[in-house]
């Protein structure tokens, strides 16, 4: 995993300005992004896909229909990925990383905002149990960081996931067939302008994730990735 955490917000902010509109991405872009962070496309290759989009579309002749979603760099960003995977092997280099890492009070404080706010989960009651074991494990880490030396933020990371994980599961456990139902409905309609410029796997994937965080959003419970910071 690479030491930056900001993804999403570099992404939203990048593909914005080339729209040309203030910051308003939708549901289904957010959940593209999740599968390029699950997928490790490096951010460089997302914002070099999406200028590739852009630059291909202003090269149209003819502008019937506007970039109104991620979904629309889909392609590129793969294709933008996979060439720089190629140019990656079999080079190696000593250089260093000078990314800015997080700052410990910064994380500390959002363990502490986030944990806060699963204290204050109201939904099922297996929902609420897991949210409140997931705040004490924000809290206990939210102190640990007072007397850190060196923390592995990759470690940290599959930690958060973890707790993700079992937050979703209990999320899908209590909400009715109904419910879900509706939800892959929604899904399927965001995705369906986009099928034809994405690969079956990749679809399935953003189908996953945008009931993902329309269940997170409905049970107002916070995403706890450092991603999110």
């Amino acid at each position: 995993m690479e030491n930056y955490f900001n993804y999403f917000t570099e992404i939203e902010e990048h593909f914005c300005r080339r729209r040309g509109t203030l910051l308003n991405v939708s549901t289904l872009d957010w959940a593209l992004m999740m599968t390029w962070k699950d997928a490790g496309i490096p951010l460089e290759a997302v914002l070099r896909g999406i200028d590739e989009a852009f630059d291909k579309y202003d090269r149209r002749p003819s502008k019937t229909q506007k970039i109104n979603g991620l979904a629309w760099c889909s392609q590129a960003v793969l294709t933008a990925a996979e060439e720089m995977k190629e140019a990656a092997v079999g080079t190696q280099t000593a250089k260093t990383r000078s990314t800015p890492g997080l700052e410990y009070q910064e994380i500390e404080r959002f363990f502490i905002s986030n944990a806060e706010k699963l204290r204050r989960v109201q939904s099922a009651l297996a929902v609420q149990l897991v949210a409140e074991e997931c705040a004490v494990t924000l809290t206990d880490l939210a102190a640990a960081f007072g007397t850190a030396m060196n923390v592995k933020l990759e470690d940290l990371e599959r930690r958060l996931t973890m707790m993700e994980e079992r937050l979703q599961a209990a999320l899908t456990m209590t909400t009715t067939d109904n419910e879900l139902f509706t939800l892959r409905t929604e899904a399927d309609r965001e995705i369906a302008p986009y099928r034809s410029k994405m690969p079956s796997v990749q679809i399935e994937q953003l189908q996953k994730q945008f009931i993902h965080k329309r269940l997170f959003e409905k049970a107002k419970i916070p995403r706890l990735s450092l991603f999110y910071l």
